[in-house]
This record gives C-alpha cells, sequence and structure tokens, in this order.
C-alpha cells in the first residue's frame, strides 16, 4: 500500500492504519513481564522502558495507558503491543493467557503486535499465533539489528542470520505480519554495513522495518565498552544519511514503523541529540526533501 504524500517521502505507519482502519490506531504497550532466552545484548538494560508496569496486571497497564490516549483520541482503535523482552519465550498456556486477556479488553482492539526473537518461536506457539491470526490481526516484531556476523557476536545477539531466516520463512508461510528491527551506530559499522542490513531487510518480503539508532545507557555491558574503548556515536547529522539512505533500499510495499526510538534520559550517557526525537525526525524530512530521496528509489534504479 503506497501511502507517499507531498509533506512525506516514505510510506509512514500512521497513514497506513487511517488508510487501512479509517480512523486513529494506537499502539498499547503491555509488560507481559517475560524473559529472554540468554544473557542478554549488550546495549540492554533489562528495564522495558516504556513498556508497561510490570508489578500491574495486563488489564491495569492497558486501561492506565487508554486513560491518557482519550484524552487527546477519544474515538481510535488500539492494537496491544507486548514490548518489553521476548515475548514468546514462555509456557505456552502463559502466553495464551496474557495475550487473550489483553485482546478482550476492549470493543476497539483490532490486534496484537508481539516483540519476539528468531529463536524463541516453537512450532507449538507458532501454530497457536496461526489459529489466533484467524480471529484478529497478529503482527511479530523481530529483532535482527544487524546482519554482519562480527558485529552480531559483539552485541552478544546470540543467534544467527540462518536462523532469522528461517523464522522469517516460517511466518510468511503462516501468513502473520512481520516487522524487523535494525539498529544504527552499533559499534565499528561503516556506513556501508547499515546500508547492507537495510538492503537485506528491504528484500525480505515483509511488511515493516524499525530503524533505531544506538543508545549507550547505563548499567549495560555497552556502558563498559563505551568507557574502555570511545568507539565511534554518530552524530545526528550522520544518522540522518544513514537513514535517508537506507530508505532508498526498502520497497514501497514496507510500512515504515519507526525512524528513531525513545530512551531514558535519566539513563542515557550517548548520543544526547537522540531526545529530542522530533528535531531529528524533521531533519530527516528536511534532507529527503531536500535531495529528492524517496522510499524504494534504489530499488527502481537497480
Amino acid at each position: 500500500m503506497n501511502l507517499m504524500n507531498d509533506e512525506k517521502h516514505f510510506n509512514t505507519l500512521n497513514n497506513y492504519y487511517k488508510a487501512k482502519y479509517g480512523k486513529k490506531v494506537f499502539k498499547i504497550p503491555l509488560n507481559g513481564n517475560f524473559k529472554c532466552p540468554h544473557s542478554g545484548c549488550i546495549f540492554c538494560n533489562g528495564s522495558g522502558d516504556f513498556a508497561g508496569n510490570k508489578n500491574k496486571t495486563i488489564t491495569e497497564q492497558f486501561y492506565d495507558v487508554k486513560r491518557m490516549m482519550e484524552n487527546k483520541w477519544n474515538d481510535a482503535y488500539y492494537i496491544v503491543y507486548f514490548q518489553a523482552n521476548t515475548n514468546t519465550y514462555a509456557p505456552l498456556e502463559e502466553l495464551k493467557q496474557k495475550y487473550e486477556e489483553a485482546l478482550s479488553l476492549d470493543k476497539n482492539i483490532i490486534g496484537i503486535s508481539i516483540a519476539t526473537r528468531c529463536d524463541s518461536i516453537t512450532d507449538e506457539c507458532l501454530e497457536y499465533l496461526k489459529e489466533l491470526n484467524k480471529k484478529t490481526f497478529v503482527q511479530i516484531e523481530l529483532g535482527l539489528q544487524t546482519i554482519h556476523e562480527k558485529t552480531s557476536k559483539l552485541i552478544n545477539r546470540g543467534h544467527t542470520l540462518k536462523q532469522f531466516d528461517d523464522c522469517i520463512k516460517r511466518l510468511k508461510e503462516a501468513n502473520i505480519s512481520v516487522v524487523v528491527h535494525i539498529i544504527n551506530g552499533l559499534p565499528y559499522e561503516t556506513f556501508d554495513m547499515m546500508i547492507e542490513t537495510a538492503k537485506y531487510v528491504g528484500s525480505l518480503g515483509i511488511d515493516g522495518i524499525k530503524i533505531h539508532m544506538l543508545y549507550v545507557m547505563k548499567n549495560t555491558p555497552l556502558e563498559l565498552m563505551y568507557e574502555k574503548e570511545k568507539f565511534p556515536i554518530l552524530t545526528r547529522d550522520e544518522y540522518v544519511k544513514i537513514v535517508s539512505t537506507q530508505l532508498e533500499y526498502i520497497p514501497l510495499s514496507m510500512v515504515i514503523h519507526r525512524l528513531t526510538g525513545d530512551s531514558d534520559k535519566n539513563l542515557l550517557i550517548e548520543p544526547t541529540w537522540s531526545l529530542k526525537k522530533f528535531v531529528v525526525l524533521n531533519e530527516i524530512d528536511k534532507y529527503m526533501r531536500k535531495n529528492k530521496i524517496y522510499q524504494g528509489d534504489k530499488i527502481k534504479e537497480e
């Protein structure tokens, strides 16, 4: 679905939702208090920032956010979003209980988005997701971060690119919507390496992409690595150019869910420019307009 307009040179999630559902759609982040299957990526502090209060029930978390959303939009649809950690890494009965509790909470809930890892969707879980997808919209968000093996090992990603590819294949065969996350600015990656990761994701035939900047956060192994090595951190201008170039390799059929992320200002060490999220987004828009860059441009050329 090509939803570009004069204001944006890429297919925004907001426009996609409005075209598909006819009104505003919010994702309500929930924390199911799930764990991860390995010792953790070096950039992760395990806090599940902005993902809901794990000490509250799923129901309490949902209504906390819904009340805030209603102050701005009193007529909207909702997608419940299990965001923190690996949200398929639990016994199937626990997954069913939490997912279905969330989906039952409001008549305006139109689906569920589940953030997870490619090595944490069992055959049993996938069969359940296939059945759930017949009843409501199901979307899986998979962290990839990079296609480069050396970087993947450095950040302790804990899975291979082949495992990721196999998972994508299984999800597509099950007709389940897929969004992939990548991170720019990973230690020692070059401009070309970051573009290669985006090109690879663009070739997968999936539904969407989320692009993030690497955050050096307190209380993480990455903090210790940064203190010791002082590896280069992208400037805002570098990030803007990288993201704009990456979008040229993303087909128009893919929805752009995110171009930068959010971080806890009390824990963020670098880059501090990322705290001004809307400035970053505006700079990306300006750069793309100035340079006449559009999503998918390079695919047309090739």
